[in-house]
């Protein structure tokens, strides 16, 4: 294990690198830009990422020795898999490590879009007593609707379960994970659904799922919750639809661009939207999963090329 290279070029938890260094490896922990990056990268056998690093076609050609990509993290998105499958390069993620944490984001976001929690709090710092205008609604009894039923969701849906929601799903597998939830189509999912939230990879064809005609089919009343990856929603027609009152709301942890650009700003400064800045899996715990679960997915591949080599 000693000659195996290995850069951490995002944050990894210390418990984690530890564990590699123990095992043998030698780990660099450093935060090369995308500029210095494919100068630095021939060196190595392994990168871990998270969602910072982009390992792009270029850095994948002049990497001469990496035989692992390893994202600590769900979506692969900021990984050019073309080019590493072309250049036989394994990739390795962790998909269920922070699900826990995305899901609880997503609970924080439907009861904070509920209870006016944001502008009651803004509004108490700016000295103002909004009672009357703040009149919310429960989230007893009403229909979540959750878009892609992988870890995530299935989290999300354990959750709107024990709040008395009724879970309705789309997903191409219908896996209900022994939960009491019912599989629909995406129309009628975005007809009935109370709060609609999106669990998906952004792949090519996830690519503006939610579109105009998307937002054009759900309720007036209904809030819209965003903790996937950006480029899974059309902002400019999510814009729109909170603008012309087509929907009443929506929380965002996820943009096209991160930071929000110009466009994404005026989303943003809409008064019935909140969010965050991509902090789903934000979490002491969170972290140290992925981190874990990275880690030894990365010694179990090198094990293994050694017993069979």
């Amino acid at each position: 294990m000693m000659m195996v290279k290995v850069l951490v070029n995002d944050p990894l938890a210390e418990e984690a690198v530890n564990i590699l260094k123990k095992a043998g490896f030698s780990v660099d922990e450093k935060n090369y830009s995308k500029e210095e990056l494919p100068s630095k990268i021939g060196a190595y056998d392994v990168i871990i990422v998270r969602s910072a690093t982009k390992v792009t076609k270029n850095v994948i050609e002049a990497a001469s020795n990496l035989k692992v990509i390893a994202r600590a993290g769900v979506g692969l998105d900021n990984i050019d898999l073309k080019s590493a499958k072309s250049h036989g390069i394994t990739v390795l993620n962790t998909p269920s490590a922070n699900s826990i944490s995305v899901a609880e984001l997503v609970f924080a976001f439907m009861l904070s879009l509920s209870r006016h929690l944001v502008r009651g709090t803004m509004g108490l710092k700016e000295g103002k007593w909004e009672k009357k205008a703040l009149k919310g609604v429960e989230l007893y009894e009403k229909t979540l609707g959750i878009i892609g039923f992988g870890h995530i969701g299935k989290e999300v849906a354990k959750r709107a379960l024990a709040f008395g929601m009724k879970v309705i799903t789309y997903d191409i597998v219908k896996d209900d994970g022994d939960l009491d939830v019912e599989f629909v189509d995406m129309e009628e999912l975005l007809r009935k659904s109370d709060y609609v939230t999106v669990h998906l990879p952004l792949l090519e064809s996830t690519k503006h799922l939610m579109d105009a005609n998307k937002f054009s089919m759900m309720k007036p009343t209904a809030f819209f919750i965003h903790a996937a990856r950006g480029g899974i929603v059309d902002d400019e027609a999510l814009y729109n639809a909170l603008k012309d009152g087509k929907i009443a709301g929506a929380a965002l942890d996820v943009f096209e661009n991160e930071p929000p650009d110009e466009k994404e700003k005026a989303l943003l400064n809409l008064p019935n939207v909140i969010g965050t800045p991509h902090i789903g899996a934000s979490t002491v715990e969170a972290q140290r999963r992925v981190g874990l679960e990275i880690v030894h997915k990365i010694i179990d591949f090198f094990q293994s090329a050694k017993s069979t080599s």
